[in-house]
């Protein structure tokens, strides 16, 4: 992301969005990441601590010992969900960018930030299967389809949707930087991180 991503109504030269964790779950592919970065890069600008919790970072490190089963996966959503507590709670905004496929895993990292105290936000990326394939950004899909690879989240593994999300981005069409100025104004309408201009 280029440039600088025009403020919301409402919003100060600073957000302070401190001991929130915001998860973007999402087919692979959606654009969670991508998101990911250029909110986290946003938010810096503005003077907010971030850090950006990433799948694929936790696959080649703090998950490293675990397979694609789904207890692995589930205990990946768990370690992801346990890591956003600890940094959200020393002051950081904490974006984490996580397939996070089965909905009982998802709640229950959301129940764990509810006994801890912190803040958490649930966003679905939801761009469309077809979308997704399209981009196959890491070749993922071409593989699944062609059989190189099996449990594939969304071609033979499954997703499950939230169903009542916080917020639901339709990434599909949309640039990063307009769906970033969602991210805020849906942060400033909970009142969750948003610091009003007076």
């Amino acid at each position: 992301m280029t440039g600088r991503v025009p403020l919301a109504p409402g919003f100060s030269q600073r957000l302070d969005a401190t001991g929130t964790t915001l998860w973007l779950t999402g087919l692979p592919g959606a654009g969670k990441s991508t998101i990911a970065e250029a909110l986290c890069a946003h938010l810096e600008q503005m003077g907010t601590a971030c850090v950006h919790l990433d799948g694929d970072d936790l696959r080649r490190g703090l998950n490293s010992d675990l397979d694609f089963t789904r207890e692995g996966r589930s205990e990946a959503v768990r370690r992801a969900g346990e890591v956003a507590i600890v940094a959200a709670r020393s002051g950081l905004f904490v974006v984490v960018s996580l397939v996070s496929p089965f909905r009982s895993d998802r709640i229950a990292v959301q129940r764990r930030h509810a006994e801890e105290g912190v803040d958490f936000v649930e966003v679905w990326v939801s761009t469309p299967m077809e979308v997704c394939e399209a981009r196959d950004p890491k070749g993922l899909y071409a593989r699944a389809r062609s059989g190189a690879m099996v449990g594939m989240t969304g071609v033979d593994d499954p997703y499950e949707p939230p169903e009542s999300p916080d917020l639901e981005l339709f990434a599909d069409g949309c640039s990063v930087g307009s769906l970033v100025r969602v991210l805020l104004d849906h942060l400033l309408l909970r009142g969750t991180a948003a610091v009003p201009v007076e």
